[in-house]
């Protein structure tokens, strides 16, 4: 963080005392002082605790997710097995925020159904601290369920017992049942009617450490984490091999090889780093969606392991919805962000001006990511990767300060004020930087400031103080004048 000037120091004590005059709340005051992430109930020091719900196809793991939520984000249908894109959300009970993982997506025809319900839930109890294991209390336990049970014996990890559909006192002999699962008390709820999701919800957030132990607390001093995700077959491990300068990983044509991630530690440019190769899951036949999936899982445990993540894309085809997701789920992190272009040395020369005016259309979400035209199997620009990483992750750390923030601010709604909304102009009373990695901001006003014109500000943050590569939330805080 840069030394603030005398005159910064003035401005921001001024600006601060103005604020006496409103009504603040106890966590305005810590964030005021310096205490912003941690009384906001965020982990700082690295991750968020990963929840994991898993469940053989149609015992209401959707329905629950929506329940602990308090919003309808997961797909619901009487039709097992439709959950399919999203997989993670962030949640929040009794001031405690975790990642929730939400596990269907499973095809559900009757072969082999055991094996991929298994195959899916290692993939999703590997990502988690706490595995939420929820069964259909008016069936009991199952076959599907007995092969769950000694997958998650096997891990290790916390397990809490949901016996779904207890919709009365009748129904909660049926729950008792499920004692004999060998997995502890089981705990009735209805993710439907919401009956005991509150009981359960002070359980899990008593099981769930304070920083995930999936990607631990971020090293003040080690190596950078670095993951390497994409669709299958975009040329993670090629590229990993390459940088690595030997086979570390296998690598074939067949779409989707690397099974489990691997972390390797490379030295570049004399610097040790620290990468993540993750890929899908080895597809089978009339299993592609489900193989989807599973990448999906894989590359947000990467993420979450990670620092920053470089994004690979196939510039010799057009860009898919698949690599919109991850990158998606990239700035969702919260993580720094490097975007490459794999196979550019194949282009024909011609062709490249028009690729490059699709890429703009293609990442004009994500314009403020640095971009890399990279051939993992030759090795051809791949020195550049490391300075899009270094620009990308001291991004990431970056700090302004407060006077300074308020400065800024103060020209910005000088020259351009928000619009009026119902004959009243919203007022930055002042702002603070509360977080990094990512940037975060919080904006005191006497109004709520629209969605646009929070976007503005994000792009003359970025015009002005350059945050290439990370992502930046910015929340508002209205707050009304003390009653004299």
């Amino acid at each position: 963080m840069e030394n603030p000037t005398p005159d910064e120091i003035v401005r921001e004590q001024a600006l601060r005392a103005g604020l006496a005059e409103y009504e603040l709340e106890d966590a305005d005051l810590a964030l005021l002082d310096g205490e912003g992430a941690e009384a906001e109930g965020r982990a700082p020091a690295g991750p968020l605790p990963v929840l994991a719900v898993v469940g053989r196809p149609n015992v209401g793991k959707s329905t629950l997710v929506n329940r602990i939520l308090g919003r309808r984000e997961a797909v619901v249908l009487d039709t097992p097995g439709v959950t399919r894109d999203r997989v993670s959300y962030p949640a929040e009970w009794a001031g405690r925020n975790f990642t929730l993982v939400d596990t269907g997506g499973w095809e559900t025809d009757v072969a082999g159904l055991d094996a991929r319900v298994a195959e899916q839930s290692e993939v999703a109890i590997d990502l988690a601290d706490v595995v939420l294991f929820v069964v259909d209390a008016t069936v009991g336990g199952t076959a599907t369920d007995e092969q769950v049970v000694k997958l998650l014996r096997r891990s290790g990890k916390p397990v809490i017992l949901a016996a779904n559909k207890v919709d009365g006192p009748r129904a909660e002999i049926d729950a008792a049942e499920l004692w004999s699962l060998g997995l502890g008390e089981p705990r009735p709820v209805s993710a439907l009617h919401g009956r005991g999701t509150g009981d359960l919800l002070d359980v899990i957030v008593e099981a769930l450490p304070p920083v995930s132990a999936q990607g631990g607390a971020m090293p003040a001093d080690g190596p950078r984490r670095v993951a390497l995700v994409g669709r299958p077959n975009v040329g993670k491990s090629s590229l990993l091999n390459t940088l690595a300068g030997s086979e570390r990983v296998v690598v074939d044509a067949v779409a989707g090889t690397t099974r489990d991630p691997v972390d390797e530690q490379i030295e570049l440019r004399g610097r040790p780093w620290l990468f993540v190769d993750t890929a899908g899951i080895r597809r089978r036949v009339h299993q592609t969606t489900g193989a989807d999936f599973y990448a999906s899982l894989r590359t947000q445990a990467a993420i979450e392991k990670a620092e920053v993540a470089v994004v690979l894309v196939d510039a010799s085809v057009p860009m898919t919805e698949q690599d919109t997701r991850v990158i998606s789920q990239v700035v969702e992190a919260g993580r720094a962000l490097v975007v490459a272009y794999n196979k550019w040395d194949l282009m024909d020369e011609d062709r490249r001006p028009y690729l490059e005016r699709e890429i703009e259309q293609d990442l004009v979400q994500v314009q403020w990511a640095p971009r890399v035209n990279i051939s993992a199997r030759t090795g051809w620009h791949r020195d550049r990767l490391v300075p899009a990483l270094d620009t990308a992750l001291e991004s990431w750390d970056k700090r302004i300060p407060t006077g300074r923030l308020n400065a800024f601010l103060g020209e910005l709604a000088s020259a351009h004020p928000h619009p009026l909304r119902g004959g009243k102009q919203p007022r930055i009373l002042f702002a603070t930087q509360a977080d990094t990695r990512p940037p975060r901001f919080v904006i005191f006003a006497t109004g709520f400031l629209e969605a646009g014109y929070r976007r503005f500000i994000e792009r003359r943050l970025r015009e002005d103080f350059g945050f290439e590569g990370t992502p930046i939330e910015i929340s508002v805080r209205v707050r009304e004048k003390r009653r004299r």
